[in-house]
């Protein structure tokens, strides 16, 4: 008797109606919450395009941190569109398989929901190690100033 290997027993593996269901609800949420992803860093945009032109002329002195501050909102929102967009797509593509039952649109999908949660998985390893070294900064600034 031949056995079959893991990996060739997930391609059998079948979506049935309340699979569908439920993948479907989730398409709609999280077209829900791109949309609204998209909006923010729309507002990220024009918040950091305001900073950056309408703030310098409205300081005393010109381009003090205005500047700076709107570059930084213009970096947050280019590395929020990358996860969002990731999201977008795996709603459109689930939307898609269901409507259609396509199989290539399903793995797109999938593909899409991995590429954002990796993104998003890095994004969190790379901030978390930020802050454990702000964190050992402040404590060798802290206890270098006692001395």
């Amino acid at each position: 008797m031949e056995t079959k290997s893991p990996f060739e027993q997930f391609e059998e593996l079948k979506i049935d109606r309340i699979s569908k269901e439920f993948l479907a609800e989730a398409a709609k949420w999280t077209a829900f919450l791109a949309i609204l992803g998209f909006i923010g860093i729309g507002f990220f945009v024009l918040v950091a395009l305001i900073m950056m032109f309408a703030g310098s002329t409205l300081s005393m002195s010109p381009m003090v941190g205005s500047m700076g501050i709107g570059l930084v909102y213009l970096i947050i929102a280019g590395f929020y569109f990358t996860p969002i967009n990731y999201l977008y797509k795996f709603s459109s593509n689930m939307k898609n398989a269901l409507r259609n039952n396509n199989q290539s649109a399903l793995t797109n999908a999938f593909e899409y929901l991995k590429s954002h949660y990796k993104f998003i998985g890095i994004l969190t390893l790379i901030l978390i190690s930020f802050y454990v070294m702000l964190f050992i900064w402040l404590m060798l600034t802290t206890v270098g100033s006692h001395f």
